[in-house]
């Protein structure tokens, strides 16, 4: 199974955008805010694995 950590870069009304942390990367991937927790912010760290994602310190 894939894991895969990521930062919310911004957020955009219904959608954000979340920028790969666990390689190098420049790609922005477009979320709808109903996937992920209710309670990000920007800056805040998510890993995704078993198609969920789950905040990360």
């Amino acid at each position: 199974m894939n894991t895969f950590q990521y930062q919310v870069a911004s957020i955009d009304g219904d959608y954000a955008n979340l920028k790969r942390i666990d390689i190098e990367s420049d790609e922005i991937k477009l979320v709808a805010r109903a996937l992920l927790p209710p309670e990000i912010a920007e800056g805040t760290k998510l890993l995704y694995e078993c198609m969920q994602y789950q905040i990360i310190p």
